[in-house]
C-alpha cells in the first residue's frame, strides 16, 4: 500500500510539474502575442525563475549589437571578469560549473546556452541547484524547461529588435521619399532656350536624395539668376539641409530681392544655424543683365565655373569660403564681367571633375573645358549629353561615387 501511495504521489507531482510548465509557457506566449514590451516579458521570466522555481540568483546575458546583461537577480555590482565571446562561447550545451578560474563563474551552478539557427543569442547563469554533482531526472527536466523558456523569451526579444529595426528603416525610407520629392519640386522644371539664352542641366544622383543643387530664376525679361551648390557629407541630414537651402534661395529672391553680397551673407547665417557648424555648402551664384551684358557673381568655395568663348576660357573664382563653415564670413567679394556674344558658362559639381577611372586618375577641369571647346556649336542639351557620355567612358566599369550635376548656359 505504501508503494502504491508513493507511485500516486509521484504521478501527482509530475502532473503538477507539467501543468506548471504548461501554464508558464502559455502565460509567456500570451504576453508575446499581445506584443507586451520587453520589460514586461522579463518581469514574467524573472517571476517564474525566482518565485515559482525558487532560484534566487541568476544572470541572463543577451547578444544584440554586443553582449549585455538584460536580467540580473541576486547579484550585486558588475560582473567585470567575464568576456562572453572569449570565456563562454565554447559552451554549446547545458553545463554544470564544477570550478572555474573566473571568480564570477564560481558563484553559479550551471550555464544554460540559448542558440537560434546556430547563432548564440543568450547565456543564463543560474545558482541554486540542490546537488549539482548528482544528475537526477527532475533537475535535468527543469533545466531543459528553463532553457526552452529562456529560448522563447530571447527569441521574442530578438524579433522585437528586428521589427524595430525594420520600422526604423521604413521611417528612413519615408523620410528619403519626402526629401526626394521636395528636391524634385525645387529643381527648375523649365529651362529657357531661345535667341537670347540657351540653358540646360543634367544631373545624376548617387543616392535617392541629393546633395547637389542647381537653379535658374528669371527676375524679369532682361535679368536672370543661375546658381549651383553642393553640400558636405551624405545622407538625409545633408539632403534636407540642401532642400532647405534651395527653398531659402528662392524665398530670398522672390520676396526680398537682396543684392548678391547680402544674399550670400544671409545664406551663410542660415546654413550655420541649421547645421550647427557640422556641415557646409559650396555655392556659386551669378546674376546676368541682358541689357548691360554684365554678369555679377559670387563663388562661395565652389568648383570654379568656366566661362568659354572659342578657344579662350576663364575661371570664376572670386567670392568667399563655403557657407556655414564659420558663423561670420571672414571675407566676401563679388566680381562683375562683361559677357561677349556667343559665350558659354559651365557650372558643375565636384562629381564631374573628381570622377576617377580604373587607375584612380580624376577627370579634372581641363578635360571638361576641352570637351566644351570641341563641341562648341552644339545646343546646351546636346553638350551636356556629350559630357556625360565622356564621363561614362572615363569611369569604365567603375560606378559613380558622388552626385554629379552640370548646368550649361549659352549667352548669345
Amino acid at each position: 500500500m505504501n508503494a502504491q501511495h508513493q507511485i500516486v504521489e509521484e504521478l501527482e507531482h509530475r502532473l503538477l510539474s507539467n501543468e506548471f510548465k504548461l501554464n508558464s509557457l502559455l502565460e509567456v506566449t500570451k504576453s508575446i502575442n499581445f506584443n507586451k514590451p520587453v520589460s514586461e516579458l522579463l518581469e514574467i521570466y524573472n517571476f517564474i525563475l525566482r518565485e515559482q522555481l525558487g532560484f534566487r540568483k541568476f544572470v541572463l546575458y543577451n547578444h544584440q549589437e554586443e553582449w549585455r546583461i538584460i536580467s540580473k537577480i541576486g547579484v550585486k555590482g558588475k560582473i567585470k571578469d567575464l568576456n562572453i565571446e572569449r570565456d563562454i562561447s565554447k559552451f554549446k550545451e547545458i553545463t554544470m560549473i564544477e570550478s572555474s578560474h573566473k571568480k564570477s563563474l564560481n558563484n553559479f551552478d550551471v550555464i544554460i546556452p540559448v542558440y537560434h539557427k546556430e547563432k548564440p543569442l543568450a547565456y543564463l547563469f543560474l545558482a541554486g541547484i540542490k546537488d549539482k554533482n548528482q544528475s537526477n531526472k527532475e533537475t535535468f527536466n527543469n533545466l531543459n524547461f528553463i532553457q526552452t523558456l529562456t529560448n522563447i523569451i530571447v527569441v521574442a526579444i530578438e524579433n522585437k529588435r528586428l521589427a524595430n529595426e525594420s520600422m526604423k528603416q521604413q521611417r528612413v525610407k519615408q523620410e528619403l521619399e519626402v526629401a526626394s520629392e521636395m528636391q524634385r519640386l525645387l529643381f527648375p522644371s523649365d529651362l529657357p532656350s531661345n535667341n537670347k539664352i540657351d540653358i540646360s542641366a543634367k544631373y545624376l544622383s548617387h543616392h535617392k536624395v541629393s546633395g547637389d543643387y542647381y537653379d535658374y530664376i528669371r527676375l524679369n525679361k532682361d535679368e536672370f539668376i543661375v546658381c549651383i551648390a553642393d553640400v558636405s557629407g551624405k545622407g538625409i541630414s545633408a539632403a534636407m539641409l540642401m532642400a532647405n537651402f534651395q527653398a531659402t534661395v528662392r524665398t530670398l529672391y522672390n520676396y526680398q530681392r537682396l543684392d548678391l553680397e547680402e544674399l550670400v551673407t544671409t545664406l551663410n547665417n542660415k546654413v550655420f544655424t541649421s547645421a550647427n557648424g557640422e556641415k557646409f555648402i559650396t555655392f556659386f551664384i551669378a546674376e546676368y543683365n541682358a541689357k548691360t551684358r554684365k554678369l555679377k557673381y559670387v563663388n562661395a568655395g565652389h568648383n570654379w565655373p568656366i566661362l568659354i568663348r572659342g578657344n579662350s576660357s576663364q575661371f570664376l573664382n572670386k567670392g568667399c569660403i563655403g557657407l556655414g563653415m564659420l558663423e561670420e564670413l571672414p571675407f566676401l567679394e563679388s566680381a562683375e564681367i562683361e559677357i561677349e556674344h556667343n559665350t558659354t558658362l559651365i557650372l558643375y559639381t565636384d562629381g564631374v571633375v573628381e570622377l576617377e577611372n580604373t587607375t584612380e586618375e580624376q577627370f579634372e577641369t581641363e578635360r571638361l573645358t576641352k570637351i566644351v571647346q570641341s563641341f562648341y556649336p552644339l545646343s546646351m542639351e546636346d553638350l551636356n549629353e556629350i559630357v556625360f557620355s565622356k564621363l561614362d567612358d572615363w569611369r569604365g566599369p567603375k560606378n559613380y561615387v558622388d552626385d554629379t550635376a552640370i548646368l550649361s548656359c549659352r549667352i548669345f
